[in-house]
């Protein structure tokens, strides 16, 4: 028996408007989209993609799943990040080498910093 990845599902408010924000952030592109959800991959035939489906329901606590990145310059990709609309939130990590960032609806997420050689 074989399991593939196929996706990640992320409730949103506004699948579109999220979905979009994610596909410019990550430069994917947009293989499926209706008024309840937008699925973005990084191409067309390309998995695991990001799924975001509407729920009409304001998130109520810390994320319990959140994405890892690990770009090959970690401040370029913040500041890219935050001129784009993510913002900076403190979840009490504390002084890391990572910094967590939360997309247009309070989805956190990480840039890494470099891996040890």
């Amino acid at each position: 028996m074989t399991l593939n990845w196929e996706q990640v599902i992320v409730h949103a408010e506004d699948p579109a408007a999220l979905g979009q924000w994610w596909a410019e952030a990550l430069g994917w592109v947009v293989v499926y989209s209706d008024d309840d959800e937008y699925e973005i991959r990084p191409a067309e035939d390309v998995t695991p993609g990001l799924d975001f489906v509407r729920l009409n329901e304001a998130r109520k606590a810390k994320s319990r799943l959140h994405l890892d990145f690990r770009p090959d310059n970690q401040a370029a990709e913040v500041d890219r990040l935050i001129a784009h609309g993510a913002r900076r939130v403190d979840i009490g990590q504390g002084e890391q080498s990572w910094v967590v960032l939360a997309d247009p609806e309070g989805n956190e997420f990480c840039i890494l910093g470099q891996r040890a050689q």
